[in-house]
């Protein structure tokens, strides 16, 4: 049976198919603000993102995946807490069936109705494939997605979800520029973490931003209308596909942010 979110294959059946589930350093985790530490040696970061390189736009039957081009130097993540360039490789959403529910990481055991991942992976490696075996393989980049008013540009992704509505489905989404789902300010917390589905590698330094960006009711709405199943199958909305947060396990959480 393959993962997914459903009780017979979710979450807490992971460690069966992927012993690593349990491992040292499994993301998301709980942000507690007052348990992390200020670094002052943690660099602003810098991300540089060419709207020429975005491809298509998938359904995967477990999010939607925004993908982009893996030859050149156009779009990259630079500084912040590592070394190196990494190339934009996707990005993609977790939600929940709820506005109070639905992101991975939580903050001081809030969590908020969507986070965002932008995955980067380490140019010192020959390919996305092996760097996401590499413990300093991946990088990405988690917004948090708050409830208020509606986010133009998110609405542009939204307007491609009636051409990828099931699994499987795939369209073509040119010339869009991720930059702009960052928010205005880019204070971070860091950790080295674990991809949050299955391989579940523990490749990723995570760069989670402290401040979140704004999304309406009706635009979750139109996430929650994504199906996990595909044409022909059961209909099933594709809500709650996130993990839990998972043991610190000794790992320290830094911030470049006092």
């Amino acid at each position: 049976m393959s993962w997914g979110y459903a009780d017979n294959n979710g979450p807490p059946k992971w460690a069966d198919n992927f012993p690593i589930a349990n491992g040292p350093r499994q993301s998301p985790i709980d942000i507690v603000p007052a348990e992390t530490a200020h670094d002052g040696s943690l660099k602003p970061l810098s991300l540089k993102y060419d709207p020429s390189t975005c491809l298509d736009i998938l359904n995967n039957g477990h999010s939607f995946q925004v993908s982009f081009s893996d030859d050149g130097d156009n779009s990259t993540l630079k500084d912040g807490p590592i070394s190196g360039t990494y190339r934009l490789k996707q990005f993609h959403f977790h939600w929940g069936a709820s506005d109070d529910k639905g992101s991975e990481h939580t903050v001081a055991g809030t969590k908020y109705p969507a986070e965002l991942h932008l995955v980067h992976w380490n140019t010192k490696y020959p390919s996305f494939g092996e760097a996401a075996s590499q413990p300093d393989g991946l990088a990405v980049v988690g917004v948090f997605l708050k409830c208020g008013a509606a986010n133009p540009n998110l609405q542009k992704v939204i307007d491609a979800f009636s051409a990828i509505k099931a699994k499987g489905k795939q369209t073509t989404f040119p010339n869009f520029d991720p930059a702009t789902l960052l928010p205005g300010c880019l204070d971070y917390w860091t950790y080295d973490g674990s991809l949050t589905t299955p391989p579940l590698l523990e490749s990723v330094t995570w760069i989670v931003c402290k401040e979140p960006i704004s999304v309406s009711p009706e635009q979750m709405a139109k996430f929650r209308s994504l199906l996990f199943s595909a044409e022909g199958e059961a209909e099933c909305c594709m809500v709650d596909n996130y993990r839990p947060p998972q043991p610190l396990k000794g790992r320290s959480v830094r911030a470049s942010f006092k």
